[in-house]
């Protein structure tokens, strides 16, 4: 069996034309969408000045600021901006858009990843055993765990972390990136104010690998090759892993693809409640301060991540499933 390169390249091909008409119009959608806000991006900007400020001093501001005009104009201005290299500056937090971009995606991308290295490996082993006695006392715990947890908000989760693990324990720090009196960031400060928000993320994540992969493994016994291979007595954990569990993490592989958007939405809310200094908290500060540039920017990034998270899944359940094609 040959590797299908070929295959893979046309999807990725096609994935990217597809990709950049969707990235313009999200683009274009935030600009309107700030714009029919009813927050004043000068007022934003000017603070408590601005109460004393004359129209003049206002007027002068907007102009500076570039906010004066249509929407579709300020877009027009800024994607011809972006397409040279130049993100424009950002007004809430008084730095260059790719400098903000720079500081803060690592920052995330670190969460994002502590998050999901916990939540698939073990939401993978819960879903499976529950799945092995359905019904059974572990099952039934598991699964009403995991739909509770599915419908809890997240910022309530990291709400309840703060005051469980920073106020009541104090075991761990209830916020930011170091301690208050550090003026170096060490590794062993970024891990211990990295395990409270990360493991938020994760418990948000993990109800969902729990309950597809329980149900997956559990359509996998009623498959007729797993059925055969308990019939040729072969042992239960042989059935489990080398034929159940492989059919199984086929659902893990699209689940991956598709909660990136959830883990970004989550990212936003637990970066907020925590303080994480990460692109999502930098999202947060331009969508209230309605900062043209960085919000651009930023819902970009965001698209740009959930197209990849997508076409990632789509490329590994090809790869592990040969009956599937590389045509989408």
């Amino acid at each position: 069996m040959t590797f299908p390169w070929r295959a893979m390249l046309r999807m990725v091909g096609r994935r990217l034309l597809f990709a950049l008409p969707v990235l313009l119009l999200v683009t274009l959608g935030v600009f309107a969408l700030a714009a029919a806000s009813p927050f004043d991006p000068v007022a934003q900007y000017a603070g408590t000045a601005g109460l004393s400020a004359s129209q003049q001093t206002l007027d002068e501001l907007r102009a500076n600021l570039g906010v004066d005009g249509p929407f579709v104009v300020r877009w027009w201005h800024w994607l011809g901006a972006a397409l040279t290299g130049d993100l424009g500056d950002s007004f809430s937090l008084r730095q260059p858009v790719a400098q903000v971009i720079g500081e803060r995606t690592g920052w995330t991308v670190l969460l994002c990843a502590t998050a999901f290295a916990v939540t698939v490996p073990l939401g993978t082993v819960l879903g499976v055993l529950a799945a092995r006695r359905p019904g059974g006392w572990f099952d039934r715990v598991i699964t009403s765990l995991s739909y509770t947890l599915e419908a809890a908000p997240v910022f309530w989760l990291g709400l309840l972390a703060i005051w469980a693990f920073a106020l009541q324990l104090d075991v761990l720090p209830a916020g930011g990136l170091t301690d208050t009196r550090s003026a170096v960031v060490s590794p062993g400060q970024v891990t211990a104010h990295l395990v409270l928000p990360a493991g938020v993320l994760a418990v948000s994540q993990m109800p969902w690998f729990v309950l597809y992969v329980r149900q997956g493994v559990v359509d996998a016994y009623a498959e007729d090759h797993v059925t055969g291979a308990r019939a040729r007595g072969l042992k239960e954990r042989t059935v489990l892993v080398h034929h159940a569990l492989r059919s199984a993490l086929l659902t893990v592989l699209t689940l991956i693809g598709s909660r990136v958007p959830e883990l970004i939405t989550g990212a936003l809310l637990v970066e907020t409640v925590f303080s994480w200094p990460g692109i999502a908290e930098a999202t947060v500060r331009a969508a209230t301060a309605v900062d043209f540039p960085l919000l651009a920017a930023t819902t970009v990034l965001a698209t740009a991540a959930v197209l990849l998270g997508n076409l990632l899944a789509d490329l590994l359940y090809g790869l592990a499933d040969p009956r599937v094609a590389f045509d989408g």
